[in-house]
């Protein structure tokens, strides 16, 4: 069992200033077979590159912050407390245009966090 403290996340000094970090906090060290997970912490100004995953299912939880997630080439809003679900094949990226850092958790089918990666040029 592994539990996750929001606050943890929400409170954590980020270890790279200035630029994202993105460590993974579920992996098969913690016995986890099918489920991955990671901790988000987007700079302002910084984004996640656009990509999709052919097989992957992914949950994101906003836990601090806001953020644009880009679906599909469509904007959406998101802030603290959203969850969203991006089913395979969706292309996606978030994006801090905020002010602030955008922290969020994400778990997901098909680990470990860079396997069925594919960017968008």
């Amino acid at each position: 069992m592994k539990i996750f403290k929001l606050e943890d996340y929400i409170q954590m000094e980020n270890p790279t200033p200035g630029k994202p970090y993105r460590p993974e906090i579920l992996t098969q060290d913690h016995q986890a077979k099918n489920l991955g997970g990671m901790f988000g912490l987007l700079v302002p100004g910084s984004q996640v590159p656009y990509h999709y995953h052919n097989n992957r299912e992914s949950i994101i939880i906003a836990i601090s912050g806001e953020a644009i997630e880009v679906i599909e080439g469509k904007e959406f809003p998101i802030k603290a407390g959203d969850v969203l679900y991006i089913p395979p094949g969706e292309k996606h990226t978030t994006i801090n245009r905020s002010d602030r850092d955008f922290r969020y958790l994400e778990y997901f089918t098909f680990p470990p966090v860079g396997a069925d990666f594919v960017e968008v040029k």
